[in-house]
């Protein structure tokens, strides 16, 4: 197929390569504009767009989907399919019919179990077994349209927001061909999204990081584990931010305050939770490196009755 691919974030990117190897033809690359970051304001390219480039693609980067010149642009390519993997901007009716087989979108959960921005996160925060990916016929709601094809994935019993993101990235890269190649050869029967099933998985904030010890200790592990690389869950310690990277649950209530240290060995902090223990085992006080509980006790002080926050 000839194919106008929107995407930009890393998430995006393994698809490129698989379109491109299952011998489709990306007519162009639409992703989103470039931004200047750090003190010198460099400017950084989207991964989409690096990726893009090693390829030789046409790259386009609207500032707005909408505009007339730009969908004139688009509709000159004479695609046969538009593929959209977390691309960042609506598209209007008229692009989302433009081509043959319209808009696919590759959306990283099994709909209509979480719609919305953030959906690999709030998987690990709320604790599922089960995630994946789905190929969707887009329409103009958020995240509503016909389901093509679904691809799942069991999370580890340590799945972090990052380690999924990483497995459904390589899923979706597969699904999309093999959801090209049935619509090609009409095998595939769209399945209306149940709206009753759905879950809105809100965007990621930095702030909602911060521990609240009063919650059971099972709900702050996965926190932990779910905002893990970012925007990473954290207290205080001593007046410096102090991040958790890798914790356990220990079956177990002490007396005490809420976020207090109610347990140290060579190995690991003990925290009291609204139930049972948080264990932790990974840590990163402000301004040092990511380290091993162990590590950390070597040259800080945690003493019991010691209260995080």
């Amino acid at each position: 197929m000839k194919i106008i691919y929107m995407g930009t974030p890393d998430f995006s990117v393994p698809a490129i390569k698989s379109l491109i190897d299952a011998g489709h033809e990306i007519k162009c690359v639409v992703t989103q504009p470039d931004k200047q970051r750090g003190r010198g304001k460099k400017v950084l390219y989207t991964p989409v767009k690096e990726e893009a480039l090693k390829y030789d693609i046409e790259v386009l980067q609207p500032e707005k989907v909408r505009e007339r010149d730009f969908i004139e642009k688009l509709r000159g390519y004479e695609a046969d399919v538009m593929v959209v993997i977390a691309f960042g901007q609506i598209l209007p009716k008229e692009v989302l019919e433009m081509t043959k087989y319209g808009c696919i979108n590759v959306h990283a959960s099994l709909l209509p179990k979480y719609r919305g921005a953030a959906p690999i996160q709030w998987a690990v925060i709320d604790g599922e077994k089960e995630s994946g990916v789905t190929t969707m016929q887009m329409d103009e709601g958020l995240d509503t349209g016909d389901i093509l094809e679904v691809s799942k994935v069991v999370l580890d019993e340590k799945e972090t927001g990052g380690s999924l993101f990483d497995k459904l990235s390589e899923e979706g890269a597969k699904l999309i061909v093999s959801t090209l190649d049935k619509l090609e050869k009409n095998e595939i029967v769209p399945v209306e999204q149940r709206n009753e099933e759905s879950n809105y998985a809100s965007m990621i904030k930095k702030d909602m990081g911060k521990i609240d010890f009063s919650k059971d200790a099972v709900s702050i592990e996965r926190l932990i584990r779910g905002l893990n690389p970012w925007p990473s869950a954290y207290t205080y310690f001593n007046g410096k931010t102090l991040k958790l990277w890798e914790c356990d649950v220990l079956d177990k209530d002490y007396e005490g305050e809420f976020g207090e240290v109610v347990d140290v060995d060579k190995e690991r902090i003990y925290v009291k939770t609204g139930d049972k223990t948080l264990v932790i085992k990974e840590l990163q006080l402000e301004g040092k490196k990511r380290m091993k509980t162990l590590d950390f006790l070597l040259g800080n002080q945690v003493s019991k009755g010691y209260v995080l926050g």
